[in-house]
């Protein structure tokens, strides 16, 4: 191997024209749904002070913060002796004071606080850029990727967990993906099932070992909530609720008697029950689709910490990647900035993983990857001049158009980047067009060629 030959730091990727035009197919469908529903764009700097990201996403979450060594000599002020005097840990904190962030959730409650005197609430913003996680690279989850986030502050309506769950599926069904669940459940939940098990004190243990279930299994969980310090009596309890089997009615019917003595559960009941029934009245609409994908899925925990009510999570199924999608309600995730009382709620697209997804699934249309219509072609100076005006007009008209950049006396070499490129029309210009002020129009798919009077090209590919 050549020593000299570069290479990407391990976890990202290139982009191809191609792969990227197949992204920007899925970041436009995103976008338009987004803005349907009254969300803002929104861009943050891709690196924030290390203290706004520490302490937001669980330790787990803050191991795998990218930091960013300070500028100038960092070691400076650093003892000789200060790996081993101070610490990995603690040296970190003194050498870097910056990091990448490591999603758009907590950069945005950051903005909320910083601009909060000049924003109109309820303030709904989405946000479309890359984020950077320290994570083992595999199939489906990379080192820097691409989260498109929507998100509501300063309202506690359900309304916005009800429209969480009508996005996704809007999303998902225009780009045409049919099998997939939207997990939900409550973070309160969650904590009922902790206090019915008498495991109130291992709460994040607990969620943080349930988030690794359709990774290693019920058992391994359990020996790992065993590992950290959960009882066996609690354990054995916890087993068999997160075993339970039935619809969303069976479960918070189950539910309901579970937690008799849990405040904290009987909250997440009444709300998953309030969200379930704004969808009701949704689907009261002419049109409204028959199946939500709805998946009320007890052992959904995500891990990380910031989440106090509703949670969701959305895996598509025959695909090898994880899930695509998630998010829910952080109704104090200001209050760590000083800002308390300013309730929010959103979720996420991972574009990366949906993108593999489609890939996957062979939902990518033909046109999503065809970036010119039409291709011109001129074969000597006075017909290549002959085709600036149109060329001007057919993209003034709104036509993905080039000419051939040079004059070619064979046809081969610009009908072959035409094929190479997937471009549907070519539009050849020679003498005998000229004199009679036409185009000979070859559709590049079925081989078929016509002639078009030079005024009319608009009108002939409106209609194609």
């Amino acid at each position: 191997m050549n020593k000299n030959q570069p290479t990407r730091p391990d976890g990202t990727r290139d982009f191809s024209p191609e792969v990227m035009a197949k992204r920007n197919y899925i970041l436009q469908t995103i976008r338009a749904v987004y803005q349907r529903y009254g969300f803002l764009p929104l861009e943050t700097p891709a690196m924030e002070n290390l203290d706004v990201l520490t302490g937001k996403y669980g330790d787990e979450g803050d191991q795998l913060i990218f930091k960013i060594l300070n500028s100038g000599d960092f070691l400076k002020d650093l003892p000789a002796d200060a790996v081993t005097s101070m610490g990995s840990k603690k040296m970190a904190s003194k050498i870097a004071g910056k990091a990448l962030r490591y999603d758009l959730t907590v950069p945005f409650a950051r903005y909320v606080v910083m601009n909060r005197g000049t924003l109109t609430f309820p303030f709904k913003r989405y946000q479309i850029q890359p984020v950077w996680r320290g994570d083992r690279p595999q199939k489906g989850r990379y080192r820097e990727f691409y989260q498109c986030d929507a998100d509501v502050v300063g309202t506690d309506s359900l309304l916005c967990e009800a429209e969480i769950i009508l996005m996704i599926n809007e999303v998902l069904g225009k780009l045409g993906v049919q099998n997939f669940q939207v997990k939900i459940n409550h973070r309160q939940i969650l904590n009922g099932i902790a206090e019915a098990i008498g495991a109130m004190d291992k709460f994040s243990d607990i969620c943080v070992g349930i988030d690794k279930l359709d990774k290693i299994g019920l058992d391994k969980v359990m020996q790992e909530l065993a590992d950290r310090g959960v009882s066996g009596e609690s354990i054995a309890q916890l087993k068999p609720i997160l075993a339970f089997e039935g619809n969303l009615q069976e479960k918070l019917t189950y539910l309901t008697t579970l937690f008799e003595n849990s405040p904290n559960g009987q909250k997440g009941l009444a709300d998953m029950r309030a969200i379930t029934q704004m969808l009701n009245s949704f689907a009261q609409a002419k049109d409204f689709p028959t199946d939500l994908h709805i998946d009320f899925d007890l052992t959904l925990a995500r891990g990380l910490s910031y989440y106090t009510g509703a949670i969701f999570e959305v895996k598509v199924e025959g695909v090898q990647v994880g899930s695509i999608s998630g998010g829910g309600r952080y109704d104090d995730l200001t209050g760590a900035f000083g800002v308390p009382d300013l309730p929010g709620v959103g979720f996420s697209f991972g574009i990366d993983r949906l993108y593999d997804a489609l890939e996957e699934l062979n939902l990518f249309p033909a046109e999503a990857t065809v970036a010119t219509q039409i291709l011109m072609i001129g074969f000597d100076e006075a017909s290549f001049a002959y085709c600036l005006p149109y060329l001007y007009e057919l993209r003034q008209a709104g036509f993905a158009t080039e000419l051939y950049p040079t004059v070619e006396k064979k046809i081969k070499k610009p009908m072959s980047y035409a094929n190479n490129r997937g471009i549907p029309f070519a539009v050849l210009a020679g003498s005998d067009e000229m004199q009679v002020g036409e185009f000979s129009v070859k559709n590049m798919l079925s081989g078929e060629q016509q002639r078009v009077k030079a005024g009319e090209l608009k009108t002939f590919f409106a209609t194609k």
